[in-house]
């Protein structure tokens, strides 16, 4: 007996194509919350938002957007060179020598603790919480949680204990890592998209049209970075800040809706992942 999709279980048919366009960093500064907040409430085509708790705006994004599908983008990093924030908690693996946040993925994996990831990423979510957010999902900044094994148990153990879905990477490089990413959220009950888009560092609005036209049935998640233009955004992202500036035009295109439309893609958010996992 074929096993039901995750889009019939979602009430749709089995070829439906759903499509979740999240708008990542939340918090990460102010022109990203003003951004992120004109493509929820007048944009054309983005459904959730995932917040960066540590982050210095991350307060004011909780009070502009707490109505909408929020996720916690669960932060372990702190790239920019001259632009750096601290974990919640103490853990000594958590930080660097000037006691900020590891800048790359590679010195977060080689560096981290379990124990202290586990601690600073459940702090973020009960922040979140805090702050009045009706957290939707988790995802992971710069992939750090679904990278290594020990830390991608910790992503399900707080995806079950919060009773929320994840955001998971595509199947293909789930299989290249090896340790069973996506058979081991199912048997936890942890519900997470079908397949992935993975644009950065491309344009959203390109990546959009070559990918739209065969998107496979099912649920697929995408993501954007949108920020603001200005001296900000200029100041503390000297390398991709023309492709933030433009993910916030693109996010506002209603001609990239337009082309959802024409290929029958339904939009919708990691609310409703959420709702069927709890009520699972």
């Amino acid at each position: 007996m074929a096993q039901t999709s995750l889009a019939e279980r979602l009430g749709y048919g089995a070829d439906d194509r759903l499509l979740i366009v999240n708008c990542d960093d939340l918090g990460s500064s102010h022109g990203a919350n003003a951004a992120i907040h004109r493509a929820l409430v007048y944009g054309a085509i983005s459904t959730s938002a995932s917040l960066m708790v540590p982050c210095p705006w991350a307060r004011e994004a909780a009070c502009l957007l707490k109505p909408f599908p929020i996720g916690v983008h669960l932060t372990l990093t702190s790239e920019y060179a001259g632009y750096r924030w601290r974990g919640l908690t103490e853990g000594a693996s958590l930080h660097d020598s000037e006691g900020f946040l590891w800048p790359t993925n590679p010195a977060a994996l080689a560096q981290l603790r379990a124990a202290d990831a586990h601690a600073e990423c459940h702090a973020q979510i009960a922040t979140a919480l805090a702050w009045g957010i009706d957290v939707t999902h988790l995802d992971t900044h710069m992939n750090v949680l679904q990278d290594r094994s020990d830390l991608f148990d910790i992503y399900l153990d707080l995806a079950a204990e919060f009773r929320l879905p994840v955001r998971m990477l595509s199947p293909e490089h789930t299989d290249r890592q090896g340790f069973d990413a996506r058979a081991r959220a199912r048997a936890k009950g942890i519900i997470c998209n079908d397949h992935m888009i993975d644009q950065w560092p491309k344009f959203t609005r390109d990546m959009l049209a070559q990918e739209i036209p065969g998107l496979p049935p099912g649920v697929t998640a995408t993501y954007a970075h949108p920020v603001e233009e200005g001296t900000e955004l200029r100041a503390y992202d000297r390398h991709s800040a023309d492709l933030r500036a433009d993910d916030a035009e693109c996010l506002m295109d209603t001609g990239v809706a337009t082309l959802l439309e024409r290929h029958n893609v339904t939009r919708i958010s990691f609310r409703e992942l959420r709702e069927l996992q709890r009520a699972s």
